[in-house]
């Protein structure tokens, strides 16, 4: 599909308001940076730790978050997982011992929150050797004939029922233990009497030390150079040195922006964001690269030293591929980010800013640094050349 034919846009004659605004939003995405601190990290960067909870019906956020802030200092964070039960608390960063501290200090919170008052066992917040110590004397005192081998054997089967989908770690009623193999009415009783079901479940917790939460952040910026060291050998060897240098420019352009972005919108930078911004290094260079190929096969067709003229053209003949390209991307990354969920939030967003930055700096950014390169250095070593000569 050609959406532009024949078209014969100025690209190069407006560059200078697209390099001002590009100037324009480095410097509000610098100073916002400068005036807060630096970037906002997420705790994968930071150190903390992130304790996934499954409720049985959809949770209470609000209710969630000021019970949890007002028990932990500093900035915690609660989302929502789309699609299921379950939220996402993120404790800001302490040290290691600190750390275990407050995840207990989370599940005091969660069962002070939710959970009953009473001396019962809470049958969906145990473990296995719990359960069948709490049920051991009931048991026998309800002449139930079981050993400590089979009371251990029932209690894990009870709890690998309750974890297993869909339930996933949450009981909601008494009556579904009726599928386990060995409980009887009788023994549901005695379940019924010296247990209890709190709306909620720990389902998992996960600590990241600072140390290791800034080894991460090291890498991720490393990552990032090395694709960019990467792909400036990869463009120097198949086309210049020099077209190399621009599309790296571009890029990095392109970053830099996207990252002011979250600066202004006070959005953490987190693996997805990382993972992002690897995407996005990838497509906005694809893009750059059709552009350059065009460029080059125009060179070699017409004979002719590269001119704005002919950069121009270029873009001309690619538009419809960037458009329709650019566009369908941009409303696949839109999608994602309207209804993607807090989990995708940053990595969507990251791509909505990215793509739209991506493409212009294609044309705006990576094709006037050819013309010029071209201009101030190529030009004037051909001048020279002669004169060399006589």
């Amino acid at each position: 599909m050609e959406l532009f034919k024949n078209t014969n846009i100025d690209f190069l004659g407006k560059q200078k308001y697209f390099i001002g605004l590009s100037l324009l939003l480095i410097a509000i995405g610098v100073g916002s940076w400068a005036a807060k601190g630096g970037l906002k990290y997420g705790i994968d960067f930071t150190g903390g730790a992130n304790i996934t909870v499954r409720f049985a019906t959809r949770p209470p956020i609000d209710r969630l978050r000021a019970a949890v802030s007002a028990r932990i200092p500093g900035e915690v964070s609660v989302q929502e997982v789309t699609g299921e039960n379950e939220v996402i608390i993120g404790l800001p960063l302490k040290e290691d011992v600190a750390l275990q501290r407050e995840r207990q200090a989370v599940v005091e919170t969660l069962n002070e929150t939710f959970g009953q008052k009473t001396d019962r066992l809470d049958l969906n917040n145990t473990n296995a050797q719990a359960l069948a110590d709490r049920l051991r004397e009931p048991f026998q005192r309800a002449a139930i004939p079981m050993n400590d081998e089979q009371l251990l054997a029932l209690a894990r089967r009870i709890l690998e029922f309750k974890n297993s989908p869909p339930r996933s770690g949450v009981l909601s009623s008494f009556d579904q233990l009726k599928e386990v193999e060995g409980v009887t009415p009788q023994v549901l009783e005695v379940i019924r009497q010296q247990c209890y079901l709190a709306p909620f479940t720990i389902r998992s917790a996960e600590v990241i030390g600072p140390k290791i939460g800034a080894e991460m952040r090291n890498k991720a910026v490393l990552a990032v150079l090395y694709a960019l060291g990467g792909m400036l050998v990869y463009l120097a060897l198949r086309f210049e040195f020099v077209y190399g240098l621009a599309a790296v420019i571009a890029v990095f352009h392109d970053v830099i922006i996207t990252l002011g972005f979250f600066s202004l919108t006070d959005k953490e930078i987190s693996l997805n964001v990382v993972a992002a911004l690897l995407t996005l290094v990838g497509y906005s260079m694809n893009d750059t690269i059709v552009v350059f190929d065009r460029i080059r096969e125009t060179l070699r067709l017409s004979r002719r030293e590269l001119t704005a003229a002919i950069v121009n053209d270029s873009i001309n003949h690619t538009l419809s591929r960037t458009v329709l390209t650019s566009g369908l991307t941009l409303i696949s990354a839109l999608a994602l980010w309207l209804f993607g969920g807090p989990v995708l939030n940053g990595f969507s967003f990251a791509l909505v800013v990215g793509v739209i930055v991506g493409t212009y700096s294609s044309i705006f950014i990576a094709s006037p640094i050819l013309v010029f390169w071209h201009e101030r250095f190529q030009k004037g070593k051909r001048a020279a050349a002669p004169a060399a000569a006589k």
